[in-house]
């Protein structure tokens, strides 16, 4: 495909990406030498709902494109803009997030500055690696704990039991030393970030169900075994984050207990009672062991989030001093029926984390269309899976029918796809992929949308490999890691592990079988993918542009000044010729992964091919910028 504007949140195009109120920022676009011609090219922004335009100037020209730019004054806490090219043949277009359009296009896809407090700049280098702690691993010190009333011990090298009450009593006693004695593990793959699934005391495996938020569970070690891990990651430069239920605690919580049937008992309010017993309760999509909060509750709000000695703001300070919260059932928050507190519960939590420790990230999770709640106010980004995981999926999978049980033991055969009744994974190309990311980070600004956790696959999914085609797992862990984002690797994906839905995707890490060679082969493409994540911080925070997209094979480059990154990634083979002036630098490209062929033509034309499936990826320039 020919070269078109282009124009993205980076700091090739942008000047402040964390503006304040009145700031003025500079836009710059880049716009294909010999495209039009032009007669002028404006901004259009919406503040308070009415148009104000900017006209943009024309800088200079280099390396084939033309660079135009504008300042735009930040009125709102997200000021959404779009570019509008005015050709001299009179036709009109219009570029935002999907990209160039001739007819008006609408305000929720607009690029978007936000005028709120920048997560901090850590973030966007991580990769993620999430840990259910029941699966890692079990120290010696596990087997001093007696097994629990609501468990069903297992030994480690039992199977998941998919059927309930086993999916959440099976009880397999990995502990915080556990990991500890693991982390090296972490160190040599690679990995910066480490999600802990939550730590508190409760009545199952995955303790969704806090029975407390101010201790740590006494059988994964309690409270000690906590900061001596914390201190242990940290200084091996990793850093550690909790998950939090803001949306539900278990109904075996203090604070639940002390309301349930005693009318007017101090933690009544946090919850929503329904008779005048207070024996009847809204919970999680009628789970009774997960009563749901009540966030109109002031005595609520104080308690979890802004007093000094709050839930949120305990774990953050020492001697704990974790790097962060994700946010369970983020997007059901606050909100029941006509009740919506969400943005309030959101913004409390940012404000709150941001005076206690300015350093630390708030990720919230938000399963499907995440972008109303993911516009700068409160979360930094979001575990979500329709701008990533699920199209992936559709594109790399191939499932084979294996039968296997679900939560009532009953047999499937259809694969499990996210809980969506739709006859199993839905067949992909690659053009769909393409199309599907683009639609559903339209909305997100650029910002947010680095902040996004991009899983594979995590603790509530099947694992990728379950359904995976044959040779596509380099593809989708080379993906996870190039494109705007924070890659995550679920514990045991480096290990090739699978798992037909989410709580059989819980398996025990293989920790006896990690040097059989099938595994060590897994082990490094993730190694050497993590590693390539690392080594180039364009993958973290530089522009991205799609240069080739058909239904086998996906190719764009992650940009910034200092550096370029280009990507192919392909199932069925690819065969691709960039036009002239698409990508400039590539006679200077070095190979950094993959079996893939670049050439190059004295037009500038560049020739890219591979057998299928391939990613692959070269290091080029960096993209030079007209001097003002």
């Amino acid at each position: 495909m020919n070269p078109l504007p282009h124009h993205d949140g980076s700091p090739l195009h942008v000047s402040d990406d964390a503006p304040a109120l009145g700031d003025t920022v500079t836009v710059r676009l880049r716009v294909p030498s010999g495209y039009g011609p032009l007669k002028a090219v404006r901004t259009r922004s919406n503040p308070d709902h009415e148009p104000e335009w900017t006209d943009a100037l024309l800088t200079g020209s280099v390396d084939g494109w033309d660079w135009w730019e504008a300042p735009i004054h930040v009125r709102n806490r997200r000021h959404g803009y779009r570019f509008v090219l005015q050709h001299e043949s009179g036709r009109v277009e219009w570029l935002n997030q999907t990209g160039i359009h001739t007819l008006e296009t609408l305000d929720a896809e607009d690029f978007a500055f936000v005028a709120h407090p920048a997560p901090p700049a850590w973030l966007h280098g991580s990769v993620m690696y999430q840990v259910f702690p029941d699966r890692f691993a079990r120290s010696a010190q596990a087997d001093q704990h007696p097994t629990p009333e609501w468990a069903i011990a297992a030994s480690w090298d039992d199977p998941v039991d998919a059927v309930m009450p086993g999916r959440s009593q099976q009880f397999y006693g990995g502990d915080l030393p556990g990991i500890i004695e693991h982390l090296d593990h972490l160190v040599s793959l690679g990995v910066d970030l480490l999600y802990l699934t939550p730590v508190f005391p409760a009545a199952s495996n995955h303790r969704y169900d806090a029975a407390s938020f101010d201790s740590i569970d006494p059988l994964l070690g309690g409270d000690e075994a906590y900061i001596r891990l914390i201190e242990e990651a940290h200084a091996r430069g990793i850093r550690v984050i909790g998950d939090l239920t803001s949306n539900h605690s278990g109904d075996r919580h203090e604070w639940f207990q002390k309301a349930l049937g005693h009318p007017g008992a101090e933690t009544e309010s946090f919850y929503y009672f329904t008779d005048a017993g207070n024996t009847t309760y809204e919970s999680w999509l009628g789970t009774p062991t997960l009563p749901k909060f009540n966030w109109a509750s002031q005595a609520l709000r104080e308690r979890f989030i802004t007093a000094e000695d709050a839930v949120v703001a305990k774990w953050l300070k020492p001697p704990y001093s974790i790097d962060g919260w994700r946010i369970d059932v983020a997007n059901m928050t606050g909100r029941l029926g006509d009740i919506d507190l969400n943005a309030e519960v959101r913004q409390l939590l940012r404000e709150t984390m941001l005076a206690i420790n300015p350093d630390a990230i708030l990720l919230g999770e938000s399963t499907n269309d995440a972008a109303s709640d993911l516009q700068g106010d409160g979360w930094h980004g979001a575990m979500t899976y329709p701008s990533f995981t699920r199209p992936l999926w559709g594109w790399l999978s191939e499932p084979t029918g294996a039968p296997y049980l679900n939560g009532e033991g009953e047999e499937l055969t259809e694969p499990w796809f996210f809980g969506q009744p739709i006859g199993g994974i839905p067949k992909y190309t690659a053009r769909e992929f393409a199309d599907a990311v683009t639609r559903f980070t339209a909305g997100i600004p650029w910002r947010v949308r680095l902040g996004n956790m991009q899983p594979l696959d995590t603790h509530d999914t099947a694992r990728f490999a379950t359904n995976a085609a044959p040779g596509t797992l380099p593809v989708a862990v080379g993906l996870s890691m190039t494109m705007p984002g924070v890659p995550v690797v679920f514990a045991g994906d480096e290990f090739g592990v699978t798992g037909t839905d989410g709580e059989a995707s819980r398996t025990p890490m293989p920790w006896s079988r990690q040097d059989e060679p099938e595994l060590a082969e897994v082990f490094e493409t993730y190694r050497s993918l993590v590693g390539l994540r690392r080594a180039h911080p364009v993958l973290g925070t530089g522009g991205m542009r799609w240069l080739h997209v058909d239904d086998e094979t996906v190719v764009f480059v992650r940009e910034s000044a200092e550096e370029s990154l280009l990507v192919l990634a392909t199932r069925g083979g690819a065969d691709v010729e960039l036009a002239p002036g698409a990508l400039a630098g590539a006679a200077d490209a070095a190979e950094l992964y993959g079996d893939a062929t670049l050439a190059t033509a004295s037009d500038g034309a560049v020739a890219l091919a591979a057998e299928g499936p391939a990613f692959a990826a070269w290091s080029l320039p960096g993209v030079l910028v007209p001097r003002g």
